[in-house]
């Protein structure tokens, strides 16, 4: 409203409109950490139901990118929001700090072949920086937490109590040592886990390649496929691959026992095929031919055929056997698999359930990639250089039907992004299906009964979790790296058995390793546990795979480093050592929360937590992943910088973490917008309140106005709403109702109402006061529901709305308002939200006359509506105040009974003069000559007894 000479109740606020984001965060935080708010809020809710959310940890290595922010913003969200609801929500952030990216730097800086300590000093001094760099990064997007205290995996205590679950596992019986295909990589030189094992597009050659028949079973195929004798020519049975490299190895082939195969006669020879596949085979290799016979696959597990290097050298003169298998198809190649058990994981249980046993198995590529030196023809090639030489090899054998490029998706390594292959080695693996000592259920059946009495969200987490347990191999728990935990005991150098004490002795290590760290076992001598048995045994020099650290932290952390922090506080609640959220990327399935479960089953035969949370990945405006080649990085620190840390946190709870989450400099303009909506809400709600002391002026339930009372019944109703979607992780519902809350219901409806009311009444009237006495409710609850998302406005606003003299006043210590509401709630809530949508009938009848030029402000129209008798009757029970919820001068209303006849507005321009203060069209304008330019209203309100209002 423009200067006048009378006033009106125009307030200010020392909340600025502007946000000023980047420069007044960093000075949040620091106060943050002076007035030490999370060892204050952990003070406030001492005793309190604990509310646990395991940090799953990110990796020590490089900044944090977009991906982390929102993880670790959705993780902040959850702890101030259970905070609010009065839980002990308690938040250790952790790092997970061994493994090879970190030896990949330390050899990128330094150098390959150092020394063990060598390697250890540097990772662990590496690591440390890491975690110094990404702390202050995180606490930048407002995330609070136990920062001074966090856990890492490379802590002493941390390190030997995970030693101390893997000697908890073994002693339970679940791990065993054997000879087995792993994901190997030769640049880490170590085998992988699943989940650290990606797919990209690969060209290898593909090769159709004959298996000669051996001469003295020619008869016995003769009658296999139901002929007395065989044409006198060579014959061969025929297998695809597209990994020649794996031909030398080559010890059996794979039928499918109820596939129809067919022996075929050819100009040039008999071939063995499916019979499905016969007409596509004959037509690659440009051949005609006749079927001669037909059999099942599982008529042909008598017979035997030459190695298709046979001929080419004696130390390929050996034979396959044909072996049943039900993973074989005829969707492409021929039908029949060739076998190389030290190279497939099929492969490999095919023959094992066949009767080989380990020392039989040929397995000629070492870790590097290089064929070992003894092997015929190929030794000391590289593999994927062999492939080439072997394809001409078998060409000259005679052997080789067809060679061409075949594209696939392969397995490459996700650090290196090099191919890697499927290669058997000596490993200690954790059984999936073995029955544990106690003669429990397998680690298998566990998991995915554990999984069942999981709660998921979003609920599609529940499958694929389920999916890669049910089909998982054993999991490979060792590795051959230097920065890792020890597999810390002692083999027998000929049995490889274990000593016969390893329990004991690895409690006696693991207490070294709490007082050196890991570095320990590399000083440790066999001769100081086993004396004169130390000739017999070694040192083993695996280390644990890095996700048995992770996985583990549910056993080291919650009950080991920080037991007193996650402790029940009476330590009565069994269910207290596990956490009730674990939240993590869609790609944590195949990683932590897998991990987790496994070990989790384990040591406790359940899972180590009771939901699991998941969310998806950023992508660009576009839906294309964030690149640096594309250059649609959004970089977090660089957001915080320009925009504020506040629009990464309102931009992450806004959008729909269950899918791909899309960001792009557009989409956060937008998010900058909603913020300012929101920002000036609290502006105009703090500013009308700025002489509004609760315990003096407010007013009692039964002498709110009408209007006041429907309001307290819808911020009781949203409170509600938001609530429950915080407690079910929907965050984006929870900011589409604050913004709707903030826009539609406040700024569109009650407050553009309440202008008039709390501008031009009397400063201590009932109404006005009425008015503010909801707004000082409304600005609670509404901060309250801000806090976990808005953390930086929420508490600056919190300073404003409730100045304190205590310096450690914090919206963070808060819980949500016990709102108290009308005894008519529901009928209110009904009778209003009918008014409010003729009132949008109204405003869009104004509107049409503004927009033709017949009325101005709306304060210049007078209404007449005509309506229905049921809504009539509820227009008119707001007797004169209906022109206040019209922003009208006038508004009258007339019922009608005609059936079927909607509710009609008719608009005119006021005759009346304009009151200068309040600008209502009145007749009483000029009616008391001591002040012309006001309406009889505004007089009163300044110099008499003040208007009487009941509803609005």
């Amino acid at each position: 409203m423009s200067e006048n000479q009378y006033p009106v109740n125009l307030l200010d606020t020392e909340f600025p409109m502007r946000g000023d984001l980047p420069k007044r965060e960093p000075k949040w935080i620091q106060e943050w950490q002076e007035k030490k708010i999370y060892q204050l809020i952990r003070q406030a809710r001492a005793g309190k139901t604990k509310f646990i959310l395991h940090d799953g940890p990110p990796y020590a290595n490089g900044n944090i990118h977009i991906g982390h922010a929102v993880n670790k913003i959705l993780k902040d969200m959850i702890v101030k929001s259970r905070t609010l609801m009065d839980f002990d929500a308690i938040y250790v952030p952790g790092w997970d700090c061994h493994g090879m990216p970190i030896e990949i730097q330390i050899e990128k800086k330094f150098g390959k072949n150092l020394a063990t300590a060598e390697v250890q000093a540097k990772a662990r001094a590496y690591a440390t920086e890491q975690i110094a760099s990404q702390k202050e990064d995180f606490k930048r997007l407002g995330v609070l937490g136990d920062w001074d205290h966090p856990y890492l995996t490379m802590d002493y205590v941390n390190e030997a109590n995970e030693l101390r679950a893997l000697a908890k596992i073994m002693e339970k019986g679940y791990v065993f040592r054997g000879l087995k295909p792993v994901n190997w990589c030769f640049d880490c030189g170590s085998a992988l886990a699943e989940a650290e094992v990606e797919y990209q597009d690969k060209t290898d050659p593909a090769i159709d390649v004959g298996f000669e028949f051996v001469p003295e079973l020619r008869s016995e195929i003769a009658t296999i496929f139901g002929l007395s004798k065989l044409p006198e020519k060579k014959g061969a049975i025929v297998i695809w691959t597209t990994t020649p490299w794996t031909i030398p190895s080559n010890q059996a082939l794979n039928v499918h026992p109820e596939i129809e195969y067919a022996l075929v006669d050819t100009p040039s020879q008999l071939l063995i095929l499916a019979k499905d596949r016969v007409t596509a085979c004959l037509e690659t290799y440009g051949l005609t031919g006749q079927v001669l016979g037909l059999c099942k696959g599982n008529a042909l597990t008598t017979l035997r055929f030459k190695h298709p290097l046979f001929n080419s050298d004696q130390g390929y003169q050996r034979t396959a056997p044909v072996y049943c298998a039900d993973y074989v198809t005829t969707e492409s190649g021929t039908g029949i698999v060739h076998c190389a058990p030290a190279y497939g994981d099929e492969d490999f249980k095919s023959c094992k359930s066949n009767g080989m046993v380990d020392k039989d198995i040929i397995n000629p590529v070492m870790g590097n990639g290089v064929y070992a030196s003894t092997l015929p023809l190929f030794g000391g090639q590289f593999i994927w250089k062999a492939n080439p030489l072997i394809v001409e090899a078998l060409k000259e054998s005679g052997s080789l039907l067809h060679v061409y490029q075949f594209g696939h998706s392969y397995m490459h390594c996700w650090r290196h992004k090099t191919p890697i292959i499927y290669r058997a080695t000596s490993q200690w693996f954790a059984s999936m299906d073995k029955q544990p000592l106690d003669h429990g259920k397998s680690l298998r059946e566990a998991a995915l009964a554990g999984i069942e009495a999981t709660n998921f969200y979003p609920a599609w987490g529940k499958q694929r979790l389920h999916s890669m347990i049910a089909n998982r191999p054993d999991w490979t728990l060792s590795r051959q790296r230097q920065w890792g935990v020890p597999m810390a005991f002692f083999v027998h150098k000929e049995t490889g058995e274990l000593h016969p004490d390893t329990a004991l002795h690895m409690e006696k290590i693991a207490q070294l390793i709490e007082k050196k760290g890991i570095e320990a076992w590399q000083m440790v001598q066999p001769e100081e546990f086993l004396g004169q048995d130390a000739q017999l045994y070694e040192k083993n020099k695996d280390t644990l795979d890095v996700w048995f650290d992770s996985g583990t932290t549910h056993w080291h952390v919650l009950r080991g480093s920080h037991a007193q922090t996650f402790a029940d506080p009476e330590q009565s609640n069994p269910e207290s050592r596990f956490a009730d959220l674990y939240l993590e990327g869609s790609d944590q399935h195949r990683g932590w929360f897998h991990s987790s479960l496994l070990t989790g089953t384990m040591l406790d035969g359940k899972p180590p937590y009771k939901a699991l949370l998941t969310h998806g990945f950023t992508v660009d405006g576009q839906g294309r992943k964030m690149s640096k080649s594309l250059g649609n990085v959004i970089v977090p620190q660089d957001v915080a910088n320009k925009m504020g840390a506040e629009i990464i946190r309102l931009w992450t709870a806004s959008t729909d973490y269950s899918g791909e989450m899309t960001i792009s400099d557009e989409i956060l303009k937008r998010v900058v917008e909603s913020y300012r909506r929101i920002r000036n809400t609290l502006r105009f709600l703090l500013a009308n309140l700025s002489d509004f002391e609760q315990s003096r002026d407010a007013i009692q339930m039964e002498n709110l106005l009408e209007i006041d009372q429907y309001m307290l019944s819808l911020n009781a109703q949203v409170q509600e709403e938001i609530v429950a979607s915080f407690l079910s992780y929907d965050f984006h519902h929870v900011i589409t109702r604050l913004l709707s809350y903030c826009s539609e219901d406040l700024g569109g409806f009650y407050l553009d109402i309440l202008k008039d009311r709390l501008y031009t009444s009397a400063p201590d009237s009932i109404a006005r006061r009425s008015a503010q006495t909801v707004l000082n409710q409304i600005t609670g609850s509404l901060l309250r529901w801000m806090a976990p998302i808005l953390s930086f406005t929420a508490e600056e606003a919190w300073q404003v709305f409730h100045p304190s003299k205590d310096r450690d006043s914090t919206i963070f210590t808060e819980v949500y308002q016990t709102l108290t509401t009308p005894n008519n709630s529901a009928e209110l809530l009904a009778k209003w939200q009918l008014i409010r949508e003729i009132r949008q009938e109204v405003t869009k009848s104004i509107e049409l006359e503004r927009t033709a030029g017949k009325v101005g402000s709306s304060l210049q129209a007078e209404i007449d509506i005509s309506a229905p008798v049921h809504l009539a009757k509820t227009l008119n029970s707001l007797q004169d105040d209906l022109k206040f919820v019209m922003i009208t001068s006038a508004a009258n209303v007339q019922e009608h009974d005609e059936i079927g006849t909607p509710l009609s507005v008719a608009v005119r321009a006021s005759q009346h003069q304009k009151c200068e203060r309040c600008w209502h069209y009145r007749i009483d304008v000029g009616q008391n000559k001591e002040h012309p330019t006001l309406c009889g209203r505004c007089d009163t309100n300044l110099f008499g007894q003040g208007e009487k209002r009941l509803f609005a």
